[in-house]
């Protein structure tokens, strides 16, 4: 496990040189919460719903948003409200995979407008090292007007049974964080992988990538699709920062109690695992 993550939030918030990374921690510990919704709902009303009703309890909330069937300027001017009223950030999990012009316009303009509302995207680095560089670009650009309100998470490794993002890809994935730095805020991954060789690159004192775990559920191991779930407490024991739960919360008989379940849990594994316990 990175060495980093035996620090508090609070601690890599003051010196951690991405910005955006940087207020995400500064929420996790004004709102004492590490959990990312994933709120993979097919209307607005109920994204919208959810976002409120779930807003106090959550660090991020973790959008699909093609899956909506009335996506419309009323989603996204609701959720940079809802973001703004309970201080959370927004992920759109995108997982882009193409070439880096595709990409570049699939993030900025299109009809989803990803850039104008999501704080954070992320990428698989199947198609190489253009894809993160494409994104970096788009982001620093001199006519982007969000600058470093937007940070990308590379999809180093999946929870799905029988994975493919294992052993070289996942190597690969942190050497083109560690090149792209300013703009990757770190992965989606089962554990932290800032202790991961690579030949392209090498780990400094200031690399503090944040780590974002799929397929965390209190109650249920798998479903029939592959999902392959762990515990809250599991998860961070591996180095997860921020926990990602999906139908534990949002198919929950009450959302909003399972909400607060999911925030007790993750932040108690947190607190064990920077006090060492």
């Amino acid at each position: 496990m990175s060495s980093k993550s035996q620090l508090t939030y609070s601690a890599r918030a003051s010196n951690h040189p991405n910005a955006l990374a940087k207020r995400l921690f500064q929420i996790a510990e004004t709102k004492k919460t590490n959990v990312t919704v994933s709120a993979d709902v097919t209307t607005t009303k109920e994204l919208l719903d959810l976002a409120d009703r779930l807003g106090p309890h959550i660090a991020v909330i973790k959008t699909h948003i093609d899956i909506l069937s009335d996506f419309s300027e009323e989603t996204i001017t609701g959720l940079k409200t809802l973001a703004e009223k309970h201080n959370f950030l927004i992920f759109e999990d995108r997982k882009f995979i193409d070439i880096g012009n595709t990409v570049q316009k699939q993030y900025h303009g299109g009809t989803l407008r990803i850039s104008e509302w999501a704080h954070i995207i992320n990428c698989s680095i199947l198609p190489g090292e253009g894809i993160v560089d494409a994104l970096s670009q788009t982001a620093s650009a001199a006519d982007f007007p969000y600058g470093p309100e937007r940070g990308l998470l590379i999809l180093a490794e999946m929870t799905s049974k029988g994975s493919l993002a294992t052993g070289e890809y996942t190597k690969a994935s942190v050497d083109h964080a560690r090149k792209f730095k300013g703009f990757v805020l770190g992965f989606v991954s089962t554990r932290s992988l800032g202790e991961v060789p690579t030949e392209g690159s090498v780990a400094s004192d200031e690399e503090d990538f944040v780590v974002f775990t799929t397929g965390v559920n209190l109650a249920s191991k798998g479903d029939k699709l592959g999902q392959q779930y762990q515990t809250p407490e599991s998860a961070i024991g591996r180095g997860a920062d921020f926990i990602i739960a999906g139908r534990g919360i949002y198919a929950a008989p009450d959302p909003v109690e399972a909400a607060k379940q999911y925030q007790k849990a993750g932040w108690e594994a947190y607190t064990a695992r920077v006090a060492g316990t």
